[in-house]
């Protein structure tokens, strides 16, 4: 039996089984490596595995997870939406647009699509509601809408990435992926807002409005965060990974000082559910590292690329083929897990047709960021549906309009690489 059909068919049916990912991955490597009687490899498995998480950037995961459940817990997330309604206003489909809204500053601070959909839906449902706005439609547009943080600045999708591909500027990847954040943040608010007022989503009138200068000053220690990061990297001030770290200290500041909505079990329990979600993350990319390694001692990822390549020779049809599969793999599977398994196999593909790799991560990444809420697995949709008590079933009617729209912005991006390249070229990264 071919050591490739070993790799990647083990793979498949043990998690088809039920298994985990993370056991899913290093299982198959391991039945692959013995399969392939490589001896050293053998030998050297546990030093694989530890490799693949013995990297400095890597660091900074499991500090911008601790941001986002830090700022989650502080209050921020209903500071923000106070200070988008301000400005929004009382409308048809307004509560729609400020949860797009509040979406997008969240996930310049977490990084992380399911924190961002909690910390939104958690305050926007139950205002949504009294509004008029259905569950199912609500639960739909905010995981929509956090699916943007896996685009905006810090990404933890992007900071993978940056470790898989050798030569990407993490600075470069996390620049080009403020535009297509945004475009994808206005490509979901725009079915957003034509289904709100066709149906009578929302209140019309002044009443409710919130006063924007208060709102603005007590959003105002929120509004920093991402300020902070973005403008320390790229002032040179500190590394991706220390901004992750300077975020951290910002939050507790915003947290225990500012707002004074956390204490000392507050941060306890922050502390604790951040290093759980960084282990199961950890868990992951070391036997992922085994995965890679095998297909590519193997030689499996290069052979299925050249299989895929030889269906096309056409960049742009190789191209959508590429996309529609990691669509497909988002609708079942994490957007980590996605990156770990298919950027060994993509590799070769982007190094044989010249993509830049930079409008690739920004690509790949808004292809993930789709399946986060396509179900039937969709990740964002779960956390929303479940804080909204509704079915996934329930949203299928709301949720495609979003997903088409999406599926838009990802064509304008391919037709158009200007959108995602010319930030970080402007600011003098290497693309």
């Amino acid at each position: 039996m071919s050591p490739h059909l070993v790799l990647l068919g083990s793979f498949v049916l043990i998690l088809i089984s039920g298994a985990p990912i993370s056991v899913a991955l290093g299982l198959s490597g391991v039945i692959a490596i013995f399969f392939g009687l490589d001896m050293d490899a053998v030998a050297n498995m546990s030093t694989i595995i530890y490799s693949s998480i013995a990297k400095y950037p890597l660091i900074a995961i499991p500090l911008f997870i601790l941001t986002g459940a830090i700022f989650e817990r502080s209050g921020v997330a209903e500071r923000l939406v106070q200070l988008s309604r301000a400005v929004v206003g009382p409308r048809r489909g307004g509560l729609a647009l400020v949860a797009i809204l509040v979406c997008l500053i969240m996930g310049g601070m977490s990084g992380s699509g399911p924190a961002d959909a909690a910390a939104v839906a958690t305050v926007m449902i139950p205002s949504m509601l009294k509004e008029g706005y259905p569950r199912a439609f609500s639960a739909s547009i905010i995981a929509a809408s956090a699916s943007t943080a896996i685009l905006i600045p810090p990404s933890i999708a992007l900071i993978i990435y940056s470790i898989m591909v050798p030569g990407v500027d993490l600075r470069a990847l996390f620049a080009a992926g403020l535009f297509p954040g945004l475009l994808a943040g206005l490509a979901i608010a725009v079915p957003a807002l034509l289904i709100s007022r066709r149906q009578g989503f929302g209140a019309e009138g002044d009443a409710t409005r919130p006063p924007l200068g208060p709102s603005f000053i007590r959003a105002l220690p929120g509004l920093f965060a991402p300020v902070i990061i973005l403008g320390g990297l790229r002032s040179g001030l500190f590394t991706p990974t220390e901004a992750a770290a300077v975020a951290v200290f910002y939050g507790l500041i915003v947290g225990l000082f500012l707002h004074r909505s956390m204490n000392l079990r507050d941060i306890y329990n922050v502390l604790a559910e951040s290093a759980q979600i960084s282990a199961v993350v950890m868990i992951i990319i070391s036997l992922a590292g085994l995965f890679a390694f095998a297909g590519s001692i193997l030689g499996t990822f290069d052979a299925a690329a050249a299989h895929i390549l030889a269906i096309s020779d056409v960049p742009i049809i190789v191209l959508i083929l590429v996309m529609g599969f990691i669509l497909l793999a988002g609708m079942v599977l994490d957007g980590v897990s996605i990156y770990l398994i298919t950027l060994p196999l993509l590799m070769p593909i982007m190094a044989a047709l010249g993509w830049n790799q930079v409008w690739f991560g920004v690509l790949m990444a808004m292809n993930v960021a789709i399946g986060q809420f396509t179900p039937p697995v969709a990740v964002n949709l779960m956390v929303t549906a479940r804080i909204a008590n509704v079915s996934i079933e329930e949203t299928v009617r709301w949720i495609i309009w979003p997903i088409l729209a999406m599926i838009l912005a990802v064509a304008l991006v391919i037709i158009f690489p200007q959108i995602a390249l010319w930030l970080p070229v402007a600011l003098g990264y290497k693309i």
